[in-house]
């Protein structure tokens, strides 16, 4: 924890000097929070816990723990803003160690989102970081989706798309098919990894990872009984990237 709060304080302290030195003749625009939320659930959401905006990502910090007692000591979330605009325009690329957990962090990729929209996702996640409750209004309408339904099987194919979003969920919470030959395809039009996995009953498979469109698939063969889908790409599955398939 005292890492962590140290890290902040020096990004704070930077912050403050940066805006110092470029404030003259930098228009203010208002920060659109609704495109900050769709931006963060699509491009950062599969690394980064946030609560409001029902992310579960595993891989980051967790965005709710990381601010939370810099808030409770009075720092303003305007400060906060600027730390997280600083974070994205200059990312740690290297993998950390949660000091809190000892888990092992991937680094930020660079030029994950730019201008005006880093602008609204550090207002965003600055607005909602630590707070209790949910979204409300037009902010509630985005992010937040959950897996619905069952995936039917059809001539030994079963279709368990990835969120189109790159949330960590597949269309479908669960499926179902005979037994026999089975082909499972996951198309994933993020651009984030995903593939599609299974494993029990003795089996365990893991598809091609793809992204931008691309289809993973797996070719087996299933018996009756019940078994997980997942994502296997690290992190994805322990945040929520996973169903149940039935096998009758």
């Amino acid at each position: 924890m005292r890492r962590a709060s140290a890290t902040i304080a020096s990004l704070v302290a930077a912050t403050a000097l940066a805006a110092g030195l470029s404030a003259c003749g930098i228009t203010n625009r208002e920060p659109n929070l609704i495109a900050g939320k769709r931006a963060f659930v699509q491009k950062c959401g599969s690394c980064h816990i946030l609560g409001r905006a029902g992310t579960k990502g595993v891989q980051g910090p967790n965005l709710d723990d990381a601010f939370r007692q810099s808030l409770d000591d009075g720092i303003e979330r305007s400060t906060i803003e600027g730390v997280i605009g600083r974070q994205i325009e200059i990312p740690n690329r290297r993998p950390q160690t949660d000091p809190a957990t000892g888990k092992k962090l991937s680094g930020m990729p660079a030029d994950l989102v730019k201008g005006d929209l880093a602008a609204d996702v550090s207002a965003y996640v600055a607005s909602v970081s630590a707070k209790k409750g949910e979204d409300d209004g037009r902010l509630a309408d985005v992010g937040g989706a959950k897996a619905k339904g069952t995936a039917k099987a059809k001539d030994g194919m079963v279709e368990i798309p990835a969120d189109a979003d790159g949330q960590l969920i597949y269309d479908f919470a669960s499926a179902e098919t005979p037994a026999g030959k089975l082909v499972m395809t996951s198309v994933n039009k993020a651009n984030i990894d995903h593939n599609i996995a299974l494993e029990g009953n003795g089996i365990d498979e893991k598809g091609n990872v793809v992204k931008d469109g691309g289809t993973s698939k797996i070719d087996l063969t299933v018996k009756p009984g019940t078994y997980t889908f997942y994502c296997s790409v690290p992190g994805h599955r322990e945040g929520g990237m996973l169903g149940e398939l039935t096998v009758k």
